[in-house]
């Protein structure tokens, strides 16, 4: 019976290293992210990224306290989400300090027509600038909607999945608050 054991013990100890070697090998492979977490977050970066740069120059240019206050809030949420989308591709321990991106970090996401409607952007001031930053964060938060609702009906990643949910219901939130400042400042 002891000798029984003993063989059990030892196919076991012969069998665990090859088993926890497979079952690393299908956990890496299940994290690494398929081509509909890739392109989530890509278009969620470069509408994002308009997003943060055009609430990062309305944090001083806005005229209007509330076009000013969701600004802020924009460039909090959008440096936060710009994070944690870069964060997921990161390998190694994950870190509980936000690492802002940098001006050229974000303008490198945007195309060309996103860089030419911050230029127009940043030369606008007072009522215009108000109007013109809330219509352009109104249209870029319905594009990121839908992007979210694209991916919740593709993806598979547990996380990923978890962070769209999130961002879903505060972009709704945001529309519905810029509605709210549109009807406001015209």
């Amino acid at each position: 019976m002891n000798r029984r054991a003993m063989l059990t013990a030892v196919a076991a100890a012969t069998a665990l290293p090859a088993l926890l070697s497979s079952t690393a090998t299908f956990a890496q492979a299940s994290m690494a992210p398929s081509d509909a977490e890739k392109k989530h977050a890509d278009d969620t970066k470069k509408v994002g990224s308009l997003s943060l740069a055009t609430s990062r120059v309305a944090t001083e240019k806005a005229s209007d306290p509330m076009v000013k206050e969701f600004a802020k809030w924009e460039v909090a949420e959008q440096e936060t989400i710009a994070y944690i989308l870069k964060s997921i591709k990161m390998e190694g321990k994950a870190q509980g300090a936000l690492q802002r991106p940098s001006d050229s970090e974000v303008e490198a996401m945007l195309h060309e027509e996103s860089k030419s409607a911050l230029e127009k952007l940043k030369v606008t001031s007072g009522a215009a600038f108000d109007k013109a930053f809330v219509t352009a964060q109104l249209d870029g938060h319905k594009k990121l909607l839908a992007i979210q609702e694209d991916y919740l009906k593709v993806g598979q990643n547990r996380e990923h999945l978890s962070v769209t949910k999130l961002a879903r219901g505060q972009i709704k939130e945001h529309i519905d608050h810029l509605d709210m400042v549109k009807s406001k400042v015209g």
